[in-house]
């Protein structure tokens, strides 16, 4: 067996994109993955246990990259999953016309995979006047979770 046999495709290092959790355990402000879309959660309405089971909480959330409101329903004692939301600041250094983004951070990396938001709407031409203006720096933050990232905010710094 020669060594080209085993090649090894991917270097990840297995890390998980949610972790598991007990229903019961999440709170309001907190994530939740409902229909597999990682959400914010709005509020948590608990029933008391019935006569055949168990408390059950009522999930109401919006979904943390289109805005859209999901509803779940799961037994408190029964276990969920929780997205891993990461937040990360950079620097805009140039927008396109079809308005993707060149991006740095602090450390001078460079990020090009990120557009302009859409939603909510006008929120991406705020920030290209505010870039086109040309007197600030504008930072923007960038949310990722379960392979997906977004804008979803930003600030405008004097140099």
């Amino acid at each position: 067996m020669s060594d080209d046999e085993y090649k090894i495709e991917t270097t990840d290092a297995g890390a998980s994109e949610t972790i598991p959790m007990e229903a019961g355990q999440i709170k309001k402000g907190g994530f939740i993955m409902i229909k597999g879309r990682p959400c914010k959660v709005l509020n948590i309405a608990v029933s008391k246990t019935g006569k055949h089971g168990h408390a059950k909480c009522n999930f109401t959330a919006t979904d943390i990259f289109t805005g859209k409101k999901l509803e779940d329903m799961v037994p408190s004692s029964h276990g969920t999953t929780v997205p891993i939301v990461n937040k990360s600041e950079w620097e805009i250094i140039d927008i396109s016309e079809d308005g993707e983004l060149t991006l740095m951070d602090e450390a001078g990396n460079q990020k090009v995979d990120c557009n302009l938001p859409t939603i909510p709407e006008g929120f991406g031409d705020e920030i290209r006047d505010a870039w086109a203006d040309g007197e600030n720096t504008i930072m923007v933050t960038v949310q990722a979770a379960v392979g997906e990232e977004a804008v979803i905010g930003f600030k405008k710094e004097n140099p």
